[in-house]
């Protein structure tokens, strides 16, 4: 991994805790979001790969895609030839994941880890497969984005190794759902998660809600879609 580790870097896509818990209408948890980012931190620089975190700081551009497309192209400008993105609202992710990214990147592949909701929590690309143009155009924040990202990829010639499915976290539901994965996640996160729903006991043995997918919302972490709880 040494050998080519100043060929790929990592972009934290991500932004701050307060604009996170405001976004995804969690107004009194921005304390989980900025652990989550802790967390996330952690695990990248386990990785030994260079880094950069992009909050609402350092993005430009009007929509979700062009944001994500700049700060995309801002890190190949320092010279990178791959790159792996990630958000931070996956408590699921592990430094493997990354490490398995950066792999699959040597070997020629694109890399997608999706996620449960239709979009993904990792990609992982190379600079000679990136048009920030079409990148900007995808379906950001709409069911199926991950559908037309592999499509846009395999009609560039691209080979697509796909991770396991992880779930984000965008919803106070998402807990729910998450709370049947706790082997999977941080200890540390599993008690902020526990201890930010309203009866837990009752809330980490509800049935999993329905998920309704609607196309427009606020601007989450790699463009996940809206889901509305039931």
């Amino acid at each position: 991994m040494k050998e080519s580790i100043q060929d790929t870097a990592v972009l934290i896509f991500a932004n701050s805790a307060s604009r996170d818990a405001i976004a995804k209408n969690m107004l009194a948890k921005a304390a989980l979001f900025d652990a989550m980012t802790l967390q996330t931190l952690k695990v990248v620089k386990a990785t030994g790969l260079p880094y950069f975190h992009f909050t609402e700081n350092e993005q430009q551009g009007w929509t979700f895609g062009q944001r994500f497309a700049n700060a995309v192209q801002s890190v190949y400008a320092k010279g990178y030839q791959n790159i792996i993105t990630i958000g931070n609202d996956s408590p699921q992710l592990k430094t493997w994941h990354i490490k398995k990214a950066f792999y699959e990147l040597q070997q020629g592949k694109t890399v997608l880890g999706p996620a449960l909701d239709g979009g993904f929590y990792l990609m992982g690309m190379n600079r000679s497969h990136f048009d920030a143009f079409s990148f900007s155009k995808l379906p950001w924040q709409r069911y199926g984005l991950r559908a037309a990202t592999e499509k846009m990829f395999i009609g560039l010639g691209n080979a697509i190794f796909r991770l396991p499915i992880l779930q984000d976290l965008d919803r106070e539901a998402d807990i729910v759902l998450l709370s049947h994965h706790v082997n999977s996640i941080a200890g540390n996160l599993i008690k902020l998660l526990k201890s930010f729903v309203k009866r837990t006991r009752q809330a980490f043995h509800a049935p999993v809600p329905i998920l309704e997918r609607i196309n427009v919302g606020p601007n989450h972490n790699k463009g996940s879609p809206i889901l509305l709880f039931h």
